[in-house]
């Protein structure tokens, strides 16, 4: 079992419990997934640039990505419907816990000038919502082998009904809020 979730299971989960009154143990918030997404714009005219980011989420994550396409055409960008715009992964469970942990403890810490995650990001239902501007951060990726910089979109779904449960949830596995 990750560190995390036993951290969750001893710690975190008693605690939540013991500040919120819940009555039934069902009601208390955990970590339901985590959701990487890359949007790649310019993939649609160069498919190995589709291939390396492809690449790169599935060595960030630990698991296959999927390819995301267009849903209808936009003249303006020039994307016919069905075309590759980008890629997402989806992690429950272990890998959930795995990659969170290293994104709290490893990868967070190595952002440049980096002084905690803005605490507004709630989406008022408990749900988490984060970019990285670089998959430069993520230790799994090598520097010189990387052709392009890509950011990414991170959401931390979790079964919390407000934002302050979440962000106590959140703040007690340790993600680092600013204060």
């Amino acid at each position: 079992m990750s560190r995390l979730k036993d951290k969750y299971k001893e710690q975190v989960f008693p605690a939540l419990k013991d500040k919120y009154n819940y009555d039934n143990v069902m009601q208390v918030p955990k970590l339901e997934k985590i959701t990487l997404n890359m949007g790649l714009g310019d993939a649609k005219d160069n498919p190995k640039l589709l291939e390396m980011a492809v690449k790169e989420m599935a060595e960030i994550a630990g698991q296959a990505p999927v390819v995301t396409k267009s849903r209808k055409s936009i003249a303006n960008f020039k994307v016919r419907s069905g075309m590759s715009v980008g890629c997402k992964v989806t992690l429950r469970g272990e890998r959930m816990y795995e990659f969170a942990d290293k994104f709290f403890n490893i990868v967070l810490p190595r952002v440049r000038d980096f002084k905690g995650v803005n605490k507004n990001s709630f989406d008022g239902r408990g749900n988490y919502s984060m970019g990285v501007k670089e998959q430069l951060i993520f230790p799994e990726i090598v520097y010189d082998k990387v052709e392009k910089v890509r950011g990414m979109d991170i959401v931390f779904t979790t079964t919390a009904k407000t934002d302050e449960e979440a962000y106590t949830l959140l703040e007690m596995l340790g993600m680092p809020f600013e204060k």
